[in-house]
């Protein structure tokens, strides 16, 4: 047997926790660029720089490795990105005119759009297992909420109801918009939506 060269063996790490918050980052930013199918667990460990073992000791299959990504890299991303600025806005119209446009920045300085990592797991995932199915749908289920309590803090008189349908409309907007900007490679679905949007709030 042939003694792998110590250079190009993966490196190791003494701190577990670090190493599964690498994984996942990794992962993570895998699916995105590539998809869940399209990404191997081999990609994972190269790109990684582990070892499949390490890998498995954390993640017993792909499928847990992908649900662990939704939990907790796709989730906090959506919370941090969509849902935080509308709850510290001084109102939910000026919070989501600050997240479509927040979001069409970033992505004219990447000068790329490689899609919402939540629609493009649901539209890839949700068909083909009921637990990712159930994964992606609770991350959209918990953003429709947080976005009806906050319009219907803004707007007392306006039953919950209204407000979670409201609330649909926006994240739906929001996804339709991603998508939209995902196939044209360009930002102005999401600033047209904004606009549109606030229209609708005011």
């Amino acid at each position: 047997m042939m003694i792998q060269d110590s250079k190009q063996r993966p490196r190791r790490t003494n701190n577990p926790q670090a190493m599964r918050a690498q994984i996942l980052d990794v992962a993570a930013d895998l699916f995105q660029r590539q998809g869940y199918n399209a990404t191997s667990i081999q990609d994972v460990v190269r790109e990684a720089a582990t070892t499949g073992g390490a890998l498995h000791h954390h993640f017993a299959t792909k499928k847990a490795l992908g649900l662990a990504v939704i939990a907790e890299r796709v989730a906090p991303e959506v919370d941090e990105t969509a849902v935080q600025p509308v709850a510290t806005a001084s109102s939910a119209a000026v919070g989501i005119r600050k997240v479509f446009n927040g979001v069409a920045d970033t992505l004219e300085r990447k000068r790329a759009v490689s899609g919402c990592p939540l629609n493009n797991l649901a539209l890839e995932l949700s068909l083909a297992d009921p637990d990712f199915r159930e994964a992606v749908n609770g991350v959209f289920d918990r953003w429709r909420s947080a976005l009806s309590l906050r319009l219907h803090a803004d707007r007392p008189e306006m039953d919950l109801s209204r407000a979670h349908d409201l609330a649909t409309l926006i994240v739906a907007s929001y996804s339709g918009a991603m998508a939209m900007a995902k196939a044209s490679q360009s930002a102005e679905p999401l600033r047209a939506c904004a606009v549109q949007l606030e229209q609708v709030l005011s």
